[in-house]
This record gives structure tokens, sequence and C-alpha cells, in this order.
């Protein structure tokens, strides 16, 4: 596999047709041949901002669709994804020629469609705040939109991934803004939903445009060493193979180099250098059974000496979004070390689709009821987020405790509690009941006593000690201390001070805001200024929000930071900056 972002050269019918004929019947190859005809002749003398015609951005979004075997109506709402809102072929001509599913999916679509109003008259360009605010409101619409039909959301994920390819073509402003967003929200959700074969090209696409200096950096070191790793591996790879063959064991035997941004960010955590990360290159072994996988792992293991620590079963204990595969990192007899993968045929299409491989065209089987029960799981975890709410806090709920990964607890009388990964005891707390989090004084795991900011990890036993009267403390908002992740948590911490005197927390939002503006030096702000730049018509109103934490510290330092000049830039812990 390729250590770079792959170049895409412009898609052919004869391709997209060849993917087609290869596993959908010929009436729905039909069909999508007159879906085709309608989106090049809607979108006829339109342009991208490549130079490219318009309808290569359909045919490439249908092209992925293909390749992840979806089904004809999905394809054809990929061709016509756009139709509605760039042409004049309406959404009653789309649902009168293909029907109400192709309608509904396009309309779901459609909605999910990135609004270009709200522009600077100065700049042309959209101001901060309503930016923000109208993202917030579009991704807000994408999540909801899982509840209804997940292939809406398969759709926009392919629609944003071609975007990210030929996002060269845009200004800079714009390319980092998508960028992040994608890092931030569309990779994560294409992991949540498993389709790794997106999730990774996503990742490092943002990652160039966000971090270029970093990228090429490994991007060189990768290309300069590939030719002898290639060898190294290849090496490993046959005395593996006739190892395996000697057991009786069938099995197909692949390598490849770990994505650029997965290097970066373990490089980033261990504090070391790509030298340091032992599975730059990893060996993947496809085999036909369960027991085929195991026993391949005790000839590996038998072979090779196991690195203590680098062994994950996700077979016997799965991910949450169903990829199961046995992981294993091991040091060869000249001291090299990498990573073998061991999963079966199923299992690796499984981890290459996800959930979309559930949506092939299957003739005449039965629905999937695994699947099902995850899909009811995640629309009934959207819909318990207040819809109501602000949309910036809904989108950071959802993040948070929907699309991002989870760890599972056990509480000392062994019930199991889920909670997103990088909670914290205080999470677990208020996900018990919300007087032991507003009481939570300190906690045990695994019987030792730990900090309050303690990062949960599977498996933990969570014991909370309280204290008989009390509440919260206002530290347990600040993000920068870590010590909430979730945002159930985050929630009812800010009811309980919403309750508590307005002047207190008025007095407790300027002390607040004092500290943080005298550890940025900044000293040009007035405080009117910043409470109408944030929203708010009366300065105390302001004050008690932050006080409270109904406005993030975060936001208002942005917002401070603008009006001083904008000459200095807050950094998000852990720090991803050039």
């Amino acid at each position: 596999m390729q250590t770079q972002t792959a170049v895409h050269p412009p898609l052919k019918l004869d391709i997209f047709y060849e993917t087609l004929n290869s596993y959908l019947s010929p009436p729905d190859v039909e069909l999508i041949e007159a879906a085709y005809r309608m989106a090049a002749e809607a979108h006829a003398g339109q342009m991208r901002a490549s130079g490219r015609p318009y309808i290569t951005h359909s045919l490439a979004v249908a092209q992925m669709l293909a390749e992840l075997k979806l089904d004809a109506e999905v394809i054809i709402a990929g061709l016509l994804h756009d139709v509605p809102e760039d042409t004049e072929v309406s959404l009653q001509q789309i649902r009168e020629e293909f029907g109400v599913t192709v309608s509904k999916l396009v309309d779901g679509v459609t909605k999910l469609k990135q609004a270009s109003d709200f522009k600077d008259t100065h700049t042309g360009r959209m101001s901060q705040s309503r930016k923000e605010l109208q993202q917030a409101e579009n991704l807000r619409k994408m999540f909801l939109a899982i509840g209804d039909d997940v292939r809406v959301v398969l759709i926009k994920l392919a629609d944003r991934l071609h975007n990210m390819r030929t996002l060269n073509s845009l200004p800079e402003y714009k390319r980092r803004r998508i960028a992040r967003e994608t890092l931030d929200i569309f990779a994560p959700l294409a992991n949540r939903l498993g389709i790794y074969s997106i999730k990774w090209e996503l990742e490092d696409l943002a990652f160039k445009y966000l971090y270029p200096r970093q990228y090429e950096d490994i991007a060189r070191k990768l290309a300069a060493s590939r030719d002898r790793m290639d060898r190294e591996i290849a090496k490993i790879a046959a005395e593996l193979k006739a190892a395996l063959d000697e057991a009786h064991i069938e099995a197909e035997l692949v390598w490849r180099s770990k994505h650029l941004y997965s290097i970066y960010r373990k490089m980033q955590r261990k504090e070391v250098d790509i030298n340091q990360i032992y599975d730059v290159k990893a060996l993947r072994v496809i085999v036909n059974t369960v027991q085929d996988c195991y026993t391949t792992l005790g000839v590996v293991h038998s072979k090779w000496r196991p690195i203590p620590g680098e062994f994950d079963d996700y077979i016997a204990a799965p991910k949450d979004n169903g990829y199961q595969s046995l992981h294993t990192a091991v040091i060869d007899s000249k001291g090299q070390q990498f990573e073998v993968q061991i999963r079966t045929h199923e299992m690796h299409h499984q981890a290459e689709l996800g959930i979309a491989a559930h949506w092939r065209y299957k003739d005449g089987t039965k629905p999937d009821m695994a699947l099902h029960q995850k899909i009811i799981a995640m629309r009934q975890a959207i819909k318990l987020q207040d819809e109501d709410s602000d949309a910036s806090e809904f989108v950071d709920a959802v993040k948070t405790d929907i699309i991002e990964e989870k760890i599972y607890v056990f509480s000392p009388k062994g019930d199991i509690f889920e909670l997103p990964l990088g909670s914290t005891p205080i999470d677990f707390a208020y996900h018990v009941h919300t007087e032991v989090g507003h009481k939570c004084r300190g906690a045990k795991v695994n019987g030792v006593l730990v900090s309050l900011s303690y990062q949960l990890k599977n498996g933990d036993k969570v014991e909370i000690i309280t204290a008989k009267r009390g509440g919260p403390s206002r530290d347990w908002l600040n993000e920068n201390l870590g010590f909430v992740k979730s945002s159930r948590a985050r929630k009812k911490i800010r009811h309980w001070f919403k309750r508590q005197n307005f002047q207190e927390s008025v007095s407790e939002g300027r002390a607040i805001l004092d500290r943080e503006l005298k550890r940025l030096h900044i000293t040009d702000v007035k405080l009117e200024e910043l409470a109408t730049a944030c929203g708010y018509q009366k300065t105390d109103a302001f004050l008690a929000a932050l006080g409270y934490n109904d406005i993030s510290l975060q936001q208002v330092i942005r917002k401070t930071i603008a009006l001083s000049g904008g000459a200095r830039q807050l950094e998000k812990k852990p720090s991803l900056a050039p």
C-alpha cells in the first residue's frame, strides 16, 4: 500500500460501468445509466473550482459508492445529489423518474450541503461567528440524518472525500476550514461507521492541508526507506507463509505502511521519532476461519518474540464499530519490530467497508438484525440530545457521545457502563447518577486512589468517593484541566451552577476572565465590546454565563484575540500545531 495520499486520475465511464456490472443486475445498471444522463444534462456547462466539468464530481461520488458495493438506489442518489440544489431539475422530477426512496436520499444529502450565505461585505467571507453557527447547524442536520437513513451519511462521506481530493483548487482559508472540519467530524464519523477505507484517506488529506510541514516530513522519511522496508517485510512474509503452509493453514499475506496521520498521532502521543514507531510497517494475514486466526497467532509467536503489552484481541472483544482482528507486535532475529494483524476474509471485508458492507446488493437475503440494532442504538443516542439546545452544544455532544470511540468500565457491583474514550471518574459519577456526580470528591480505580482527571481505560473498576453535601467544582468545566469529557456530565454541571446565585456567577466569571487575560498578557479589550462580540447585550449577563460555563472560555478567548487584532493564537491541547 502507498505511504502517501494517492493521486486519483479522472474517472472514466467504462470503469464505472465495469464496477457496476461486477455486482448489480442489468435492470439496476440501466437505471443508473438513466440517472447519469439526467445528471450530465442537468449539470451541463457547470464547472468545478478545479476547472473540470461538474459532472466529474457526481461521477466520482457514485464510483466511490459502487466500490463500496452499495445498492442501485444509493448510487443513483450519489449521481443526483447536487441536482436539485444547483440545477433546474426538481426533486419532484427525480421522484417521478426514480422513485420515493431515491428522492428522499437526494433530499437528505441536499439538506446537508454547506450554506454559503452570510458573507462579509468587505472580504466576501462568512463572518466567523455566523460561519461557526451555520456549520454547527449543518452538522446537526447531518447527525440527525443518521436517525432517518444512514445511507444519506454514506453519500455525504463520499461527497466529502472527493471534495478533499480536489481541495487544492480552493483558497487557503477554505482549505484549512474544510480540512479541520473533516478531521474533527467526518473522519471520526467514518471510523464510527467502521468504513476505514474512507476514514484513512480523509485523515491523511486533512493532515496534508492542516500540517503540511509535518506531512511532508513523514512522507519524505517513509519514501526514503520504502524500498528497504518492502524488502524486509517481503522476507518476513515469505518466512511466515512457509510456516503456515507447514501448519496446513491457507492464508493470504499482504503488507502496508501505516497511514501518515496515524504515524503522526503516535509520534505525538509517545513523543518519539518516526524511527521509534514499530508498526510503521505491518503484515496482514487473512485466513479462512476464526480457529485459523488463533492458530496463526500461535505460529507467529513461536517464530518471533512477542512484545509485551502489544497484543489486542478484537475478535473476542470487537471494537464498537464492529471491527474484528488479532493485533500483535513482534521482534525478528535482527531486532526489528513489526506488527501482525490476523483476520478472516469476512472480518477483512467488514474492516474495509464497515457499516456500508451491510448495504451490498443482496438478492433475497434477510436483513442484518445486528446492524438494525446498531442503527436503532445510534438513532436513540442522537434523539437523547436536546434538539432545542444551541447547535454548537448539540454538535459537541454528538461528537463526544456518539461518533467518538467508547470504553467500557465496571462499577463496584459489576455493572457495565459505556463512556466516551477519554472519560474520567467524574464522567462515570454523573453517568451513575446526577447526585453522585455533584457530590464526587475522589475515586478509586481498581482499588487505587486516582486523581479526578485520570483517564479511564477499558475494564477499569471504578468506585466514587462522595461527600454528604456540596456541589461540583467550577474547575471541572475548564477544558484545559481535563476533568470532564462527556457532554452529559458537562450539561449537568452547568445546570447546577445555573441554579446558584447570579451575582456569584458574575464575580466568578469576572475572575476567570481576568486570570485568563492576565495569563495571555491581553490588556486592550473592552469588556462591553467583548460581551457584544459574544452575543450578550449586558456585561453582567456575559460574565454570569462565563461563570457557570454557559459559554466556553475557549470561545471567549477567540473573540478576545480577534478584538485585540488577532496577534495571538490559542493552541488546543494536545497541540497539533506546526
